[in-house]
């Protein structure tokens, strides 16, 4: 069972070595990189290559540990027990089970994504390592041991915004995604638009890593904006000639809100640019 990457999702070397390994060492792996290097969509097209079931948990600043194993729904029992409803004295039916549960159930071997894990609380990551470490947890409410019935490919993925506990580090194997090479992202343009005009290819990615190249950036332009972007320069027509003229610091390219996404960026644009290009925009 080894990860190659997929038809939709062109993976480098490096990257499926750090897949392939993670399986072998049966330890979660610890995606970092650029937003929109592709992190995110990394445990789908593995669950989609090894055609096992995903299970997504997509953590905000407000989840808990908890979350992720489950929850017990005291006020709807107090409710039903004051209507007098039936079979309220059955637990498990107020148990809510979490994906971490739903993954450890499931019949056969699946994807956990764990999406995000560095916009929770700094004590979240260390909330789980027993649970990952182990492959099981006690539900105290139902007074049960929940055991993985098949160890799951565990994917996290972090995009740096705190650092994470060294006892959790430990316990994964760590990569991360490094920005595409020029031919890494040509074969990536091509699998999502594989009728593309050469030359229309050539421009735009010339266009792209001048963009990134322009000192003073906070957030330079990803591999997904780059792909947002070539949609749109196919949806409105830009021919090459339009985009020979443009260059970093000279005019804005066509589209530029699909590129930029900070204000300050922006501005930095317009300040560098003689003012051509701007209805593009």
């Amino acid at each position: 069972m080894k990860f190659q990457g997929t038809d939709r999702y062109i993976a480098s070397e490096d990257l499926k070595v750090a897949v392939n390994a993670a399986i072998t060492l049966k330890k979660p792996l610890l995606i970092k990189g650029e937003p929109g290097t592709g992190k995110t969509l990394l445990a789908f097209e593995i669950a989609r290559a090894l055609e096992m079931p995903l299970f997504t948990w997509h953590v905000k600043s407000t989840t808990s540990a908890q979350q992720g194993l489950y929850e017990y729904d005291a006020v709807s029992r107090l409710r039903d027990s004051q209507l007098g409803t039936e079979g309220v004295e059955d637990i498990a039916r107020y148990i809510k089970k979490g994906k971490v549960w739903e993954a450890f159930a499931s019949e056969e071997q699946a994807v956990l994504l764990i999406d995000e894990i560095d916009k929770a609380d700094i004590e979240f990551p260390n909330d789980l390592l027993q649970e990952l470490d182990r492959m099981e947890f006690y539900c105290y409410e139902t007074k049960e041991t929940i055991c993985a019935k098949h160890r799951p490919v565990v994917i996290i993925t972090s995009n740096n915004e705190k650092e994470l506990p060294d006892a959790f580090l430990r316990r994964c194997f760590f990569h991360y995604i490094r920005f595409p090479d020029e031919a890494t992202l040509r074969e990536i343009i091509d699998v999502h638009y594989p009728d593309l005009e050469e030359k229309l290819i050539g421009e735009s990615m010339r266009v792209f890593y001048e963009l990134r190249e322009v000192q003073g950036l906070k957030k330079k332009p990803s591999t997904s904006e780059l792909l947002d972007w070539m949609r749109l320069l196919m949806a409105g027509a830009v021919t090459t000639d339009e985009l020979e003229k443009v260059a970093a610091g000279s005019d804005l390219p066509p589209y530029a809100g699909a590129l930029l996404k900070n204000e300050k960026d922006h501005e930095l644009l317009v300040h560098l640019s003689t003012g051509r290009g701007r209805r593009f925009m």
